[in-house]
């Protein structure tokens, strides 16, 4: 494409690692994405919103709350999640249980099927919790023919645990029939879960990571792509090596066990994700490139 772009006055990137030697440093802008904190998936939940979500879902074992579960849609309407989740699991985790989550499609540069085995082997022997692996329905994403094969070979992955390992792990995929009760879903999970994982293999930014950590819960991520930028000290973990499954179950152990630690960086991942990936702070990078572009024409 280089050729077809030698007249481009600027070239914007979310990561400097990103940018191809053969652009000047005068026309790079660094622009990482941001998340809408006001969108179905980021808006805020009461607890109990959350736990009539999760119950509805079919995530959650107990009885619902009294309160209806409720989301604002886009538009400014306010809805309610009537559709539950298919879920694979032999148990479910109590209101009080402390529960790891993934959130992504079913990828196998997602590497659901490592985290699984990490928990199995890693955490379920001696640390508390539940893990949840969730995505999307795969009969519902027609782009995503890896999805169905991927989620099929975590399925038969889950039926080989160890029982004690195969009763705190649960496979859930939701519905997309409705893409903003769908969002609605995700952020019941994320606000739930007292650890949430990014273990990718690859990415590119990665801004599942700051939507998790925007619900206050330290992530525990992979050293990939943008998730090394999101992740900042004192905010989640950071796994060096992405394989090494001890070392994320070490991971897992300390943050599901220390509910104090958690905590703090999950307050800290929140102040983080706030100061940095929030639309305002994109929409003014963006005007500042604009006005830099217009100023210099």
């Amino acid at each position: 494409m280089r050729p077809h772009l030698a007249a481009a006055e600027a070239f914007v990137f979310s990561r400097r690692e990103y940018v191809p030697a053969w652009i000047p440093a005068e026309k790079v802008w660094i622009i990482p994405p941001s998340i809408d904190p006001f969108s179905p998936k980021n808006q805020q939940l009461s607890a109990d919103t959350v736990q009539a979500i999760l119950v509805r879902l079919g995530v959650l074992d107990g009885a619902a709350p009294t309160v209806p579960a409720t989301f604002v849609r886009r538009d400014g309407d306010v809805d309610m999640v009537t559709r539950p989740a298919a879920v694979i699991g032999e148990a479910r985790p109590g209101p009080g249980d402390p529960v790891l989550i993934q959130v992504s499609r079913w990828d196998r540069l997602k590497d659901m099927a490592g985290v699984m085995r990490g928990f199995a082997d890693y955490v379920a022997p001696g640390g508390q919790g539940y893990l949840v692996l969730a995505g999307p329905a795969v009969t519902d994403v027609s782009d995503d023919p890896e999805g169905l094969a991927v989620y099929r070979e975590c399925l038969l992955q889950w039926r080989d645990l160890r029982p004690a390992a195969r009763a705190r792990t649960l496979l859930v995929t939701l519905p997309l029939d409705d893409i903003d009760e769908n969002a609605a879903m995700v952020n019941a999970l994320q606000r739930h879960a007292t650890v949430i994982v990014q273990k990718s293999l690859a990415e590119g930014f990665g801004l599942t990571v700051a939507e998790g950590m925007w619900k206050g819960r330290p992530v525990i991520g992979s050293a990939v792509g943008g998730i090394i930028d999101q992740i900042a000290e004192g905010t989640g973990i950071l796994l060096p090596d992405p394989a090494d499954l001890e070392a994320f179950g070490a991971a897992a152990r300390l943050l599901l066990g220390d509910q104090d630690q958690a905590t703090r960086m999950g307050q800290a991942a929140h102040a983080h994700v706030r100061e940095h990936y929030l639309g305002d702070l994109h929409l003014l990078r963006h005007g500042g490139l604009l006005s830099t572009l217009i100023a210099g024409g």
